[in-house]
């Protein structure tokens, strides 16, 4: 278990989670809700009032891995070593927390690589918002704070969670067997449960029970979701197989250190490496190799970043290549001529594996 720094215990106090959660169901609330306790910290990320994921700090990974293997037996294209391929991707970065939601990372890689599709992944993330909330609503204690600017703003969105319905649903007592509850999530079952999409989806009060009866026509429960999808989980989805894609990486720096460092931090079974140390020569490399993106140190002898960025431009083949110019530098004039040269990000030294899987990740998914 993590130690929680000792500041966050001086603000603990009696906590009432459904209100924490009728606080952010706001269109206007998009951000992070975060609350701690003695044993572990809650993470609700919402966007204009609905949620998009939620985790919880302790064992992170144990719920993906739990989900992913019961899905398995549902979509070919996850292969059996899955679990050990994203530990040995992403669980190394959550020991120095260099990365807030390593989990999420790991089913945007998911995607990514076409071992589920973005309607599969939405599935996965309410399974997953399901299990953090049941635990939430048992807190009685902690501090917590919220957070405008997360993780995830960079990051692709699968799903709009309806976090009333997702209560409710946490709050059923669970008579039916796990395949049933599952059905009902994504298909009506009888006409009485028929209900308009906009009463579906719209957000009321956060109700501690549920008293109505015929919410509950044979075990319905209304989605949660604010997506379409064809896609039931009481059949087998099948898919071709397809290759992975192995991404190349670019990186031109005067610094074999930074070179040898972004190399460590990229997984070579997602991600082949080219280091350049002299700007001049990676202009006819990055031709001939044609990267999916491109690394950029700004400050190097003979030609700086911005003008590499700026002839990269002009070639037909790299007008829409994602080109992250890398820099120690700060400001607002580096970040405008960033801007100018039309780069496609910006990466602050020093940068943590988070920091360099976030921008990755952002371009190329």
């Amino acid at each position: 278990m993590k130690t929680l720094p000792i500041s966050r215990y001086r603000f603990f106090q009696k906590l009432q989670p459904l209100s924490l959660l009728k606080k952010i169901t706001g269109k206007s609330v998009t951000g992070c809700l975060q609350v701690f306790s003695t044993s572990g910290c809650w993470s609700i990320y919402v966007d204009e009032g609905k949620l998009i994921y939620a985790s919880y700090s302790e064992k992170m990974f144990e719920p993906l891995y739990r989900n992913l293997q019961r899905l398995s037996q549902e979509i070919s294209t996850l292969p059996g070593g899955i679990k050990e391929q994203l530990r040995a991707i992403f669980e190394t970065g959550i020991e120095n927390q260099a990365i807030p939601n390593p989990d999420y990372l790991a089913i945007c890689w998911l995607v990514n690589q076409k071992y589920i599709s973005p309607s599969q992944a939405a599935i996965l993330i309410e399974e997953l918002a399901l299990e953090v909330l049941e635990s939430f609503l048992n807190l009685e204690e902690g501090s917590y704070e919220f957070i405008p600017e997360s993780f995830l703003d960079d990051m692709p969105k699968f799903c709009h969670l309806n976090l009333r319905l997702l209560v409710e649903r946490c709050q059923t007592p669970r008579s039916v067997g796990v395949s049933e509850r599952e059905v009902a999530t994504y298909r009506q079952t009888s006409p009485t449960s028929q209900s308009h999409p906009s009463q579906l989806f719209q957000i009321n009060q956060l109700k501690p029970k549920i008293t109505s009866k015929s919410s509950r026509t044979n075990n319905y429960k209304p989605p949660a979701y604010s997506i379409n999808t064809n896609e039931y989980r009481d059949q087998r989805i099948t898919q071709p197989p397809v290759d992975k894609k192995v991404y190349t990486i670019f990186c031109i720096d005067d610094s074999p250190t930074v070179l040898n460092a972004i190399k460590s931090y990229l997984d070579e079974q997602t991600f082949s490496v080219v280091g350049v140390t002299d700007s001049l020569k990676a202009l006819m490399q990055i031709i001939r190799t044609k990267p999916d993106i491109i690394l950029l140190d700004i400050s190097m002898p003979h030609l700086d970043g911005y003008e590499l960025c700026s002839l990269l431009r002009k070639h037909s083949h790299f007008k829409n290549t994602p080109v992250i110019m890398v820099s120690e530098k700060v400001g607002f004039l580096d970040r405008a001529k960033a801007k100018m040269v039309r780069a496609s990000g910006y990466l602050t030294k020093p940068f943590t594996q988070g920091d360099l899987l976030k921008v990755i990740f952002k371009h190329i998914i």
